[in-house]
């Protein structure tokens, strides 16, 4: 067989494999389908990742709307629709339940995003799980408690968080 026959055999196979993969990710991305965790994803620099599942107390914020459709560390865009956030710490795909310490209203998010880059505040919200929880513009920061449910592991598994339980018992 000719160096370039088994060249041009590669890179048919290369291109059907390729294409195969598209494909996939194509059919997923129609479906909806969350991308995948990443809980190896670094930490914002100079912090550890936190695959502990403990509740952290400190100040949220939100995402300003110039961060609209920029892409987040998971790769995906930030809508400001959704129920995503951005942690330090926590790793990417982690659920969480955030709740506002003032006003007692919570939601659940997602881990999308590294950040916030601001001494002091441990999540930033998107504009629409801010809403929800009680937090203005006007305000710009509350007090939150963000308790995990549901932590990706290095190991690919899913640890349950503080959270969990008391999310269980509320589920039916």
């Amino acid at each position: 067989m000719s160096a370039r026959f088994r060249h041009a055999l590669r890179s048919a196979f290369v291109a059907v494999f390729a294409a195969g993969g598209l494909s996939v990710a194509a059919a997923q991305a129609a479906a909806g389908a969350d991308p995948p965790p990443r809980p190896n994803h670094p930490a914002a620099k100079g912090h550890k990742l936190d695959h502990s599942g403990r509740k952290q107390v400190g100040k949220a914020s939100f995402y300003a709307r110039t961060f609209n459709g920029r892409k987040m560390a998971d790769g995906t865009p930030m809508d400001p629709r959704d129920d995503n956030a951005a942690s330090k710490t926590l790793p990417l795909g982690t659920k969480a339940l955030v709740t506002n310490l003032e006003t007692g209203r919570s939601a659940v998010v997602t881990i999308q995003d590294r950040g916030p880059y601001v001494d002091g505040r441990i999540v930033d919200l998107s504009p629409s799980t801010a809403e929800k929880i009680g937090l203005s513009r006007e305000q710009g920061l509350a007090a939150v408690e963000v308790a995990p449910i549901a932590v990706p592991q290095p190991d690919g598994s899913m640890k349950p968080g503080a959270a969990a339980p008391s999310m269980a018992a509320n589920a039916y």
